[in-house]
């Protein structure tokens, strides 16, 4: 008898113990981040993941009073890859909060999945237009843009400079097709040659002989990453800079701009934000980002850096509470956080209102590259497909 009370006594305090662990790991904020972490573009997802991780750290490892429990994932940059490790974030680690991808082919896969299992996902760079509009998701929100208009940006500004004729090339996926759809959509000269190249091709010897010998006025590409790297030295190994005026978008950034060094000083690009945006948050991140990384951020930082001040403004606003999803929608709408771009809104399609710039890359004093803001060429704009998306 005495051997049977003790061992439930034992018991009840084993159980006591696991049930008080339980409740400890349930009071915790878990956030899933997956990015591509390998290969040739995995530049762009150290950015994002170390933008999301810098403001967690400045926020003192909470949200909204919670402490956060990170999970990092690579997509590998392959849909069914991100497809599996985005189930397993939400039906085996019970993630309240998927927060990825930088490719918009891996946005497209993982939607449901996130969406279908509780989380709420959020996008710090990805934004298709199906999901701005038929398609949009109250689960999925977009911090970073819709694809279209980082393009858009480019083909105002060679419209409005008076080019009369352009060669544009981009990666054969929805976000490629996005970029010159973008581009076409305010440039109204002549397209000499519309071409996309595999994702993730790094030799462009055939296309930079159609260049040569189309002469275009401008040539505008989409190249990420690795991809761009090696664009920008080949373009200007063969004595194309001299000929032509190179507009890009997510080509020349802080991401590969190490890699670029000289080749890419003077080329322009479009963007929502710049290293140099004027505004005492920007420079209180930019000089936090530097000092923890050694390197000057980029986009794909900055933008998750604001996902999460948005989902800790969310939370302050619940008071933590994550199960209330209209509650935790409608804090998340709300947008009550200082933006690293300035003035930043959500559109009725979950996709922001933002102002958008003309950039050009510069080599700064203490021998770093960056981009710097030239003009602004558009200011609150929203992306055009949201008419189509259903919430309203």
């Amino acid at each position: 008898m005495r051997t049977s009370v003790k061992t439930w006594v034992i018991a009840a305090a084993l159980a006591t113990i696991a049930a008080g662990a339980h409740a400890e790991d349930k009071d915790k904020l878990k956030i899933g981040v997956i990015a591509t972490l390998s290969g040739p573009p995995a530049v762009l997802g150290q950015q994002l993941r170390n933008g999301f991780e810098l403001a967690v750290k400045e926020l003192g490892g909470k949200m909204g009073g919670r402490e956060v429990e990170l999970f990092v994932q690579d997509d590998e940059l392959k849909p069914d890859v991100a497809v599996s490790k985005v189930r397993a974030l939400v039906d085996r680690d019970k993630v309240d909060f998927v927060v990825g991808p930088i490719f918009s082919n891996i946005l497209q896969a993982i939607v449901k999945p996130a969406t279908d299992g509780g989380a709420i996902l959020i996008s710090p760079n990805a934004g298709t237009s199906n999901f701005a509009g038929k398609d949009c998701n109250p689960n999925l929100f977009v911090t970073s843009y819709q694809n279209d208009q980082m393009h858009e940006i480019m083909g105002k500004y060679a419209q409005d400079s008076g080019k009369k004729t352009a060669f544009i090339m981009a990666p054969n996926y929805q976000a490629g097709k996005d970029s010159l759809a973008g581009f076409k959509r305010y440039f109204k000269g002549e397209v000499l040659d519309e071409v996309y190249v595999p994702l993730n091709q790094l030799d462009y010897s055939a296309e930079l002989s159609k260049i040569a010998a189309a002469k275009p006025e401008a040539v505008f590409v989409f190249l990420p990453g690795g991809m761009g790297v090696n664009f920008v030295k080949q373009f200007r190994q063969a004595g194309l800079a001299d000929k032509t005026t190179f507009l890009s978008t997510f080509t020349v950034d802080e991401s590969t701009l190490p890699a670029h060094k000289d080749a890419a000083v003077g080329f322009y690009a479009g963007s929502n934000w710049a290293p140099n945006l004027d505004n005492p948050q920007n420079k209180a991140f930019v000089a936090a980002y530097e000092k923890e990384y050694g390197a000057v951020p980029a986009t794909y930082a900055f933008q998750a850096y604001d996902t999460a001040m948005l989902i800790d403004s969310a939370l302050k606003a619940t008071k933590g509470d994550t199960q209330n999803k209209d509650a935790l929608r409608a804090a998340l709408l709300k947008a009550d956080f200082k933006s690293l771009r300035g003035k930043f809104t959500f559109n009725t399609n979950h996709y922001p209102i933002q102002d958008f710039y003309l950039t050009k890359v510069a080599k700064r004093p203490d021998g770093k590259f960056q981009t710097e803001i030239e003009k602004a060429v558009f200011t609150d704009y929203a992306d055009p497909h949201a008419k189509d998306c259903p919430m309203k």
